[in-house]
């Protein structure tokens, strides 16, 4: 079977080191072929962005083009409904057969996970890799206590024998950088570099974002 698409959403209002350093380590840990990442239009969980979709989309590219084995998927941005991962599971799953997926999220999002639209068919259709600190243990709620212990695996050799239905723990050492920190940092005229690419706050620079209103 080929090798798994790894796939990552977010806002990436902007995309930034924590970002592009899990997808990264996915890639290298998991042996994915690509990582993909999807910026949201409308996320059902968070705030509206602050910057428009086409700006959004334009830093991701930025942010892909300088990163190997990154791409991007821009679906989401084109529906006007809200950016349920259900959604776009099912559309790639159509659209490349019993290629394994392997949809990345945080552990905040797993413990999460009951809260999402349809969250229980989601590894119908993708696994789940949930990046997390080495050695931290999830606070997870009986429901997906037992979602876990049914389809939690520890062999990345098995997300390639399967196209769907594992929770993969990715030990990843997170770093403590966020789109909220950039954004109040280019508000207060501060200087984000090495948060992110330099082709993104080149562009945040060039088309005035984050300095006061929403574009």
């Amino acid at each position: 079977m080929t090798a798994p698409i790894g796939l990552l959403g977010g806002t990436f209002d902007p995309i930034h080191v924590g970002h592009l350093r899990t997808a990264i380590q996915a890639k290298e840990q998991l042996g994915l072929s690509e990582v993909r990442l999807l910026p949201n239009h409308i996320p059902p969980h968070r705030a509206t962005p602050d910057s428009a979709p086409r700006h959004r989309l334009a830093m991701t590219r930025l942010a892909a083009a300088a990163t190997p084995g990154l791409t991007v998927d821009e679906r989401e941005l084109k529906r006007t409904t809200p950016s349920y991962t259900i959604d776009t599971l099912i559309e790639l799953r159509t659209e490349l057969g019993t290629r394994p997926l392997c949809f990345i999220m945080g552990m905040d999002s797993l413990c999460g996970l009951d809260k999402w639209h349809r969250w229980h068919e989601l590894l119908d259709h993708a696994h789940l890799v949930v990046s997390h600190r080495p050695g931290w243990k999830p606070e997870l709620n009986d429901t997906l206590a037992g979602l876990y212990q049914h389809h939690g695996i520890q062999d990345r050799e098995a997300l390639h024998r399967t196209p769907a239905g594992h929770i993969f723990l990715l030990d990843n050492p997170e770093l403590e950088v966020s789109s909220t920190q950039i954004r109040d940092c280019v508000r207060r005229g501060n200087n984000p570099q090495y948060l992110l690419p330099d082709a993104v706050a080149n562009y945040i620079r060039q088309q005035g974002l984050y300095s006061g209103s929403v574009v």
